[in-house]
């Protein structure tokens, strides 16, 4: 290749083709049952596939704190306490508008559920579901965390 085509490949043709990956934080919300550990799943409000809260950082807030919130939007999640690191990640496509989509990064954050309300912004547009972590990852479409899910 010439310098010059090098050069065009790097800056422009490249970055066309091979879109970076954006950050997502999500929710691992977990409680203790006599049966043992399960994870609360919801719908998207898109395509009603099982999956976790998630969603893009939030001004002000670190990582932990944005998925606490998303938890709390999307799910109702009243919170225990929550682990400040993530415990893993998984990538995804977004679908966005007109079949484009975004590669995704999601950094998953454990959060300890102390109850669920009943009234919270998303209310009514998500089913939610308290499910095994081995059930769950049956249901989730996103080889990563489901291998996530298995290793709980």
């Amino acid at each position: 290749m010439t310098e010059k085509w090098t050069k065009a490949w790097h800056e422009v043709v490249r970055p066309l083709i091979q879109r970076p990956y954006q950050v997502q934080v999500a929710a691992l919300c977990l409680r203790s049952t006599p049966k043992g550990q399960e994870v609360l799943l919801i719908t998207s409000r898109g395509t009603g596939r099982w999956i976790v809260p998630k969603g893009w950082h939030i001004a002000g807030m670190n990582g932990a704190e944005a998925a606490v919130q998303e938890a709390w939007e999307e799910a109702g999640v009243k919170t225990a306490g929550y682990d400040p690191e993530p415990v893993g990640q998984y990538r995804y496509d977004k679908k966005l508008f007109a079949g484009v989509s975004q590669p995704v990064r999601a950094n998953v954050y454990r959060i300890d559920v102390a109850a669920l309300s009943d009234d919270y912004p998303e209310a009514g547009q998500r089913e939610r579901r308290w499910i095994s972590t081995k059930e769950a990852a049956n249901l989730v479409r996103e080889p990563q965390l489901q291998a996530l899910l298995r290793h709980l």
